[in-house]
């Protein structure tokens, strides 16, 4: 058979794959020498990868095997995670606000009656039911009434100060049923 007629080999067995290109088309770079960038290992691809037949994981036992330990298993012995002291704690009644600025406020050109709805409308805020605090970074020259959760003693003093006051939304109280 000649070496004509023969089928070209596919990419994925044994054919050399082509290399990506490293250069940026910059003549005044220094080339990388040969053999200082090479191919990631293929393992799995058959006896003639060189890694075939068990994928460099040696022969049998617990390591060889797919799925056989959880991350930081040490063979039985105390885990480093639950050796090591433990810091600190999640206070479960705290509260998160979402951070509203006067200057925001200016930049959105709002005036007159704001509610959260309308904070929402102009992607000030991430959600309506979510707490909200009014915070005084900015100056505010229109006069605004502005329900919010929260604010801060710069926030409305500068509100009223333009002529405008600042409401304290109503929180809703769940029933127990």
């Amino acid at each position: 058979m000649a070496k004509e007629e023969r089928i070209e080999q596919g990419r994925g067995f044994g054919k050399k794959r082509p290399k990506k290109s490293t250069s940026l088309g910059n003549k005044n770079l220094v080339p990388v020498p040969k053999g200082a960038t090479t191919s990631p290992k293929r393992v799995g691809q058959g006896p003639g990868s060189g890694m075939g037949k068990t994928s460099t994981r040696g022969s049998k036992g617990q390591r060889a095997r797919a799925s056989s330990m959880k991350r930081g298993f040490e063979g039985g012995q105390m885990p480093l995670h639950k050796r090591l002291p433990k810091r600190g704690f999640t206070n479960i009644f705290s509260e998160v606000f979402q951070p509203v600025n006067l200057i925001a406020l200016a930049k959105a050109g709002l005036s007159g009656e704001v509610t959260p709805a309308i904070l929402k409308a102009k992607n000030l805020i991430k959600s309506e039911s979510a707490l909200i605090k009014l915070l005084g970074t900015g100056e505010v020259t229109a006069s605004i009434s502005i329900t919010v959760d929260g604010f801060s003693k710069s926030a409305k003093e500068k509100i009223e100060k333009a002529g405008g006051k600042v409401i304290i939304r109503e929180k809703k109280k769940e029933e127990k049923k």
